[in-house]
């Protein structure tokens, strides 16, 4: 597969490939850090002056109250911030050096709180503008890399950094650094596993004027560019079957989205906690085991092929931090008494290179994907997972994550988690799971308590409305592709359709169970389209100036 990494865009579109090009590394490659001086720093490369604040505002236009942007100094050094005390714009900007066509990106550490989306940097006055709004850090207070990306055609830019809020926003930014190259966000998923079934029991959905809408092209036309279709062997209610998977991912194809496969090696839900044998494989030996989950894979991936609808990335296995198919492939002692030793982890990597090789058998372009979880549980746990299956000569492309806010830690150790990640197992990162709330109530019509529910759970400087839904989406995606190293390609949003219908709850034995995760779908429970549809939107191409 050739279009699910990431690449720098120029003035004829995007350029193809697996590997990001040196200047898109460059792009986000901060300072190592703040070094005394005693002059006025030389300008940094593409002509910022004092990109660390050592000097005050020198080589800085502030703009608004004078008291509203200022520089600050602490153990760490010098930072320049903004500290709103009304509503009131605050602004520091400064006109780059001489810059050659083509894109830029500015980078730069910062930390945040207040209003949704009150503080930015942006690239202006470059030909093709472009600015991301700096994410809430209230979660943890620890720093982000965030980068902005811009076309010039006009030989120069000016850098902005921007606060545009209420009293008690404030951000503080620190290192600018501006290289050539982009940042973009390469893959804007959507996990559609369950809108097959949704639709089968009665789910309409509408755009956000309330027009009728099908799902699938909703969220192509938003910009979404891939869907996610879980596969289960022998499921109860039939569905995420094969068949099921081909016919969605027939219309993911044909609305122009990619199609990640995530197989579960199971008859029902695969995570940390649960990891069951598929019921048709109870029994067999570890090497029938993998001889199995070779034939399942390249039977479903073979259907895809069949039916024009060939998968561009498959996940072997689903969150296996503690192994997959238990108990021959377990990893982690999760019950008192378990244990686990190296013929665990052994069986774990041949069932993992079975499913990877008939993966390339089917075509040998598919991404494979190895999906971890529990960010939250430190960068050793996943370090060490990833350690032992490569040093049993598992063959994979990409590493997927999970990352849901409210449990998996703040998105500082999101970007950590990518940035070691990439750089330790030369791979690049996608997020395949995430969702927010747009609301903590219970649909009145469906009485099923929601997974998330109370105020106490929320990731900080985002509230459960669709106004905080969508910031948080969009700030997961752009502290992704921010990270530094360049290597986190997107991010796939979790079962953004499904909405609560009769029949369609989380188990596939139970009719009657509900939906727990429908106020984390980005349509309401009307089914209208809430505004975290609109963040699918792709990054702008550059537009020549005449």
């Amino acid at each position: 597969m050739r279009t699910l990494h990431a690449a720098p865009r120029t003035g004829g579109g995007r350029r193809r490939g697996r590997v990001l090009a040196a200047a898109v590394l460059a792009a986000v490659t901060l300072p190592a850090g703040l070094a005394p001086v005693s002059a006025a720093p030389a300008p940094a490369p593409g002509g910022i002056i004092n990109p660390g604040f050592e000097t005050g505002l020198t080589g800085w236009k502030t703009t608004g109250n004078p008291a509203s942007t200022v520089v600050e100094r602490d153990a760490e050094g010098a930072h320049l911030a903004q500290r709103l005390s009304g509503d009131a714009t605050a602004t520091a900007r400064q006109k780059t050096g001489a810059l050659a066509e083509g894109w830029w990106t500015v980078s730069a550490r910062v930390k945040s709180e207040g209003s949704l989306r009150a503080s930015r940097i942006a690239l202006r006055n470059c030909g093709t503008d472009g600015e991301t709004v700096i994410p809430s850090t209230a979660q943890d207070g620890a720093w982000l890399t965030i980068a902005a990306d811009a076309y010039v055609t006009r030989g120069s830019c000016e850098v902005v950094i921007e606060t545009r809020g209420t009293a008690g926003d404030w951000v503080v930014v620190d290192d600018v650094t501006l290289r050539p190259g982009s940042v973009s966000r390469a893959v804007r998923g959507a996990d559609l596993s369950n809108l097959a079934k949704n639709e089968d029991n009665g789910a309409v959905y509408y755009d956000a004027a309330g027009h009728p809408v099908d799902a699938v092209q909703a969220f192509a036309d938003a910009g979404a560019n891939m869907v996610r279709l879980k596969v289960w062997v022998d499921p109860a209610d039939g569905y995420n079957t094969t068949d099921e998977v081909v016919a969605t991912a027939k219309r993911a194809k044909a609305a122009g989205m990619q199609v990640l496969v995530d197989f579960h090696y199971s008859d029902r839900w695969t995570d940390p906690g649960a990891q069951g044998m598929p019921s048709a494989w109870v029994g067999l030996e570890p090497a029938a085991v993998a001889d199995a989950v070779y034939q399942h894979t390249h039977d479903v991936l073979t259907a895809l092929k069949d039916a024009g609808a060939t998968a561009d990335a498959v996940q072997v296995g689903n969150e296996i931090n503690p192994g997959m198919m238990w108990p021959l492939g377990q990893t982690w002692d999760v019950l008192p008494g378990d244990g686990v030793d190296g013929a665990q982890w052994d069986n774990l990597a041949l069932f993992l290179s079975a499913g990877s090789r008939a993966v390339k058998d089917v075509s040998a372009d598919t991404d494979v994907i190895l999906h971890l979880t529990n960010i939250n549980n430190g960068i050793g746990g996943l370090t060490w997972w990833f350690d032992e299956v490569t040093a049993r000569g598992v063959q994979f492309d990409t590493i997927g994550l999970s990352y849901y806010g409210y449990w998996h830690g703040s998105m500082a150790d999101l970007q950590n988690a990518v940035t070691t990640l990439s750089a330790r197992y030369d791979r690049d990162v996608l997020v395949v799971e995430n969702s927010y709330p747009f609301t903590l109530a219970d649909n009145p019509e469906h009485a099923w308590q929601n997974v998330i529910d109370l105020a106490s759970e929320l990731v900080p400087g985002y509230p459960a409305t669709p106004e905080g839904q969508a910031a948080n989406f969009r700030a997961v995606q752009d502290v992704v592709a921010s990270a530094p190293g360049g290597r986190g390609i997107g991010v796939v949003s979790w079962e953004p359709a499904w909405t609560a219908v009769e029949g369609n709850g989380w188990d596939p034995a139970d009719p009657a169970s509900g939906n727990a995760w429908e106020n984390q779908a980005m349509f309401d429970f009307e089914g209208r389209a809430l505004p975290a549809l609109a963040e699918y939107a792709p990054d702008p191409e550059p537009r020549r100036t005449p």
